[in-house]
């Protein structure tokens, strides 16, 4: 999957700088549409930014209110996309919007807002959204029903536990089709004439390989590192105004709900989350506006303890304290720069495509994205690109194309395991690859060394970092535990 820098070729269509979830679907989209392509990154795919995401799917309930109805739309049509071509990926999850007195949205406008949102996807592989009243609240959420909370409504949404393994698979399906991938590779210049650029200059830091590859188009999509980018090519205005955030793991804990729960934070009236996730629960997220993105992204304690607080002012049974936090995630979301911003969170999330004149013809730059539309994205960059290189359009292949790992009109995956595949093993398979289990379990029964349970609390066989390392493109521990087989969640 990953290529070997040796391999890179000398001249292609396209070169993408960036391998986050923007990066991959617009390579995704172009490899279908047949033209060449070259993705280069610094780091593993979808190691930064992408990793970091609260993981859902949605059907963009919050640009309700700022009336970006374009970006809503957008958001319901792609949630069902995903549903369709990764079904085994994409999972519905129901979520409790809690009526609170304090909330700076009254009850009225919560509940016309989901009405609203149902009445423009009635076409969703979803429930309805329906109220709650004090009956059901007791019942289902005796914790917020203790704390005074009497009323709610439950939204259903959907999100992707193992976003890593969405990443995988979109580029598995790119290489595919031809696309190939340089991870750990920086990019040291962009070659350029008066005319335009025409390629790139890089190095590989894992075997310090270097060389040059030529391309008549190029597209920036390095999320919150674009500018370095354009720093590269002679400098341009500042595109991105990232904020840092941050999200938070703990275990089962008192009064800890059954389903999401969106809510306001106490503090200060913020989108709050309290998220089940593959046994934990996730809670964020902060956004804290940073002006330069360099070195370790990290938490401080002044988040952590702004997000305990939040959960604590909701659910007073609750107590979390620091030392309750099992691990923590932070990252940068590239946001288009504003100069002067009270509240990070009015920027839009819709995303831009930036063209580039003079020397700089032929550079398309990416600004902003989402997990939500990060096909729409693609395909709407391949549009310009198309057009660019004076290529005919045509529709997006990838509205339809399944994933790998989706079943394909085939039988579920491992309905027929072998003698030696343990059960945690059978379920931990499936839940990660999908149909790929089977061409996992497959090598497996014809190299009995790979059949080694190397871990029994999670069920992870040798066979799996086989397939990561020859299949998957992994050339790190972390490219296996954290990216490829996500062993680290539970550990």
């Amino acid at each position: 999957m990953i290529s070997p820098i040796l391999d890179a070729p000398g001249r292609v269509d396209v070169i993408v700088i960036g391998a986050g979830i923007n990066g991959i679907a617009t390579a995704r989209e172009l490899s279908h549409r047949g033209l060449s392509v070259a993705v280069f990154d610094q780091s593993d795919i979808a190691s930064e930014t992408t990793a970091i995401s609260t993981r859902l799917i949605h059907g963009g309930l919050k640009y309700l209110e700022r009336a970006e109805l374009q970006l809503v739309f957008e958001c319901i049509r792609e949630r069902n996309i995903l549903f369709k071509t990764a079904p085994h990926l994409v999972e519905h999850y129901p979520m409790l919007i809690p009526f609170i007195p304090s909330n700076k949205r009254p009850s009225w406008m919560l509940a016309a807002g989901l009405l609203l949102q149902d009445l423009l996807s009635l076409v969703k592989p979803l429930p309805m959204s329906a109220l709650v009243g004090p009956r059901g609240m007791r019942r289902r959420w005796p914790s917020l029903f203790e704390a005074g909370i009497k009323r709610g409504a439950l939204y259903h949404d959907s999100h992707v536990p193992l976003t890593e393994r969405l990443c995988v698979e979109m580029v598995l399906d790119a290489t595919d089709h031809g696309a190939k991938f340089f991870t750990y590779t920086q990019i040291t210049r962009i070659m350029r004439e008066s005319s335009g650029v025409t390629g790139v200059s890089y190095r590989d830091q894992i075997a310090g390989y270097e060389g040059e590859i030529s391309a008549p188009l190029i597209v920036n999509a390095a999320g919150p590192w674009i500018d370095n980018i354009l720093a590269l090519g002679g400098g341009y205005p500042r595109l991105i105004g990232p904020t840092r955030g941050s999200h938070f793991m703990v275990r089962d804990f008192p009064g800890a709900p059954q389903t999401c729960i969106f809510f306001e934070s106490p503090i200060d009236r913020r989108p709050m989350f309290i998220l089940p996730w593959e046994g934990m629960y996730m809670l964020g997220t902060t956004e804290i506006v940073v002006n330069e993105v360099e070195g370790p992204i990290l938490a401080d304690d002044i988040e952590v303890n702004y997000v305990l607080d939040s959960i604590n002012g909701l659910i007073p049974k609750a107590s979390l304290k620091a030392k309750d936090v099992l691990w923590s995630y932070s990252g940068v979301r590239p946001l288009p720069y504003m100069e002067e911003v009270d509240d990070p969170s009015k920027i839009t999330r819709d995303y831009r495509l930036q063209a580039h004149d003079g020397d700089l013809t032929g550079l398309f730059t990416v600004v902003g994205g989402k997990l939500t539309t990060h096909r729409a994205l693609g395909e709407d960059v391949a549009k310009k690109v198309m057009a660019y290189l004076q290529l005919r359009v045509g529709p997006s292949p990838t509205r339809k194309a399944l994933y790998p790992g989706a079943s394909q009109g085939k039988t579920t995956p491992l309905s027929n395991p072998p003698a030696w595949l343990g059960e945690k093993s059978r379920k931990r398979l499936i839940h990660v690859y999908g149909q790929m289990a089977d061409q996992i379990v497959t090598k497996a029964t014809d190299s009995p060394s790979l059949q080694e349970l190397l871990d029994d609390k999670t069920g992870v066989l040798a066979a799996e970092v086989w397939w990561a390392i020859h299949r998957e493109g992994a050339k790190t521990l972390g490219d296996i535990v954290l990216r490829r087989m996500a062993t680290f969640i539970n550990n």
